[in-house]
């Protein structure tokens, strides 16, 4: 099914300064966002904590409830609304001091009945992590995504350059690299973001250039959709990394379709720069971008605002991931081809066989 009439040529490479402006003021403001909050505002699973869902048959304020915990341990502990009942439901969360949960919860059901009535208050849910485990499911998160990407270099520069023994002996230094540093007690985050920036380094040396293009547009979307929850203050938690991950192989996909076209046109011979080839290849490849994102951005905007608030993290995730995921594959994945002299390209074939009749003149 084609939506888009063939023989279209919007001019997407030529404005792809403009594009890198978007995307780094966009990445700036993640950036600004993660440092005046502190960092991302981690769940329970990752912060390490107590968590209780609480449930009132009338509307009680914030405030009551923390009166009637007075005495407990969650007497200062935050206390937030939750799902669209207002005042209803709320979310308590607490630092954990290595007490049993199901005393604390049966010590918050009293305090709370003795203030608002037997039946008025009810338990949904209770979560407790500790702290070594919130902080080992952290790392773990953080090293999914980054062995993500290194798989993801492997692929796409073995199936796109054949230079399979080139990248895997790349991500096996990497990989290798990363996990000795790790055991010197480096902090994870700050030894990642160190490697991804080697990572693309090297790929640029190595002229790993579709791997580089899948590798920063990837990033670029996970960043977004990072500085998106830290700019609306919002949790990250384990369906949220699940998002994270769904939402590079979603990118990812719509990058290879866009890559195979650009493969296919070069194989067909050049007549045209690869700049315009790009182009060409871009907009042959805009009726299915166009109905697999639409398709998917129906699906999670009907999940983002029927889901509850259960499932709004990994909801508003992927609605964030997947219009930049979209926007990413057109305007970062593809141009930095270009970073690279066009050396195959009808330019230098003039310019060879220009060269080649001035040494037959001159002998």
């Amino acid at each position: 099914m084609e939506i888009i009439k063939p023989g279209l040529n919007i001019d997407f490479v030529g404005k792809r300064r403009l594009a890198y402006t978007l995307s780094i003021v966009l990445i700036l403001l993640s950036v600004a966002a993660l440092v005046v909050r502190g960092g991302p505002n981690y769940g329970v699973e990752f912060a390490g904590g107590i968590l209780l869902q609480i449930q009132f048959q009338k509307p009680v304020a914030a405030d009551e409830i923390r009166a009637g915990l007075a005495g407990t341990r969650l007497a200062d502990s935050s206390i937030q609304s939750f799902g669209d009942g207002e005042g209803v439901e709320f979310l308590i969360r607490a630092q954990d001091d290595g007490g049993e949960m199901s005393e604390l919860s049966q010590l918050v059901l009293t305090k709370l009945t003795e203030k608002f009535g037997k039946d008025q208050v009810q338990i949904r849910r209770v979560e407790a992590v500790g702290p070594k485990v919130g902080q080992d499911l952290r790392q773990k998160a953080l090293f999914a995504i980054y062995y993500a990407l290194l798989f993801i270099l492997i692929y796409i520069s073995g199936r796109f350059e054949y230079k399979w023994i080139m990248s895997i002996i790349v991500a096996g230094a990497m990989m290798a690299g990363v996990w000795a540093v790790s055991l010197l007690g480096a902090g994870v985050t700050w030894l990642i973001v160190a490697a991804l920036a080697v990572m693309l380094l090297v790929s640029f040396v190595f002229q790993l250039k579709y791997a580089m293009g899948a590798i920063v547009a990837l990033m670029h979307d996970v960043m977004v959709t990072i500085g998106a929850f830290a700019l609306l203050n919002k949790e990250i938690d384990l369906t949220v990394v699940a998002a994270l991950l769904t939402i590079i192989g979603f990118s990812l996909n719509d990058t290879i379709v866009i890559y195979d076209r650009i493969r296919e046109n070069l194989r067909k011979g050049r007549k045209k720069g690869l700049d315009q080839l790009i182009n060409e290849s871009v907009n042959e490849t805009l009726s299915r971008t166009i109905l697999t994102t639409g398709t998917v951005l129906f699906t999670v905007i009907a999940l983002w605002l029927l889901g509850g608030p259960v499932i709004d993290g990994f909801a508003f995730a992927m609605l964030v991931g997947c219009v930049s995921g979209t926007y990413s594959t057109v305007y970062v994945a593809s141009p930095i081809l270009l970073l690279w002299p066009d050396e195959n390209g009808p330019q230098s074939a003039k310019n060879a066989s220009g060269s080649g009749k001035k040494t037959a003149a001159a002998s």
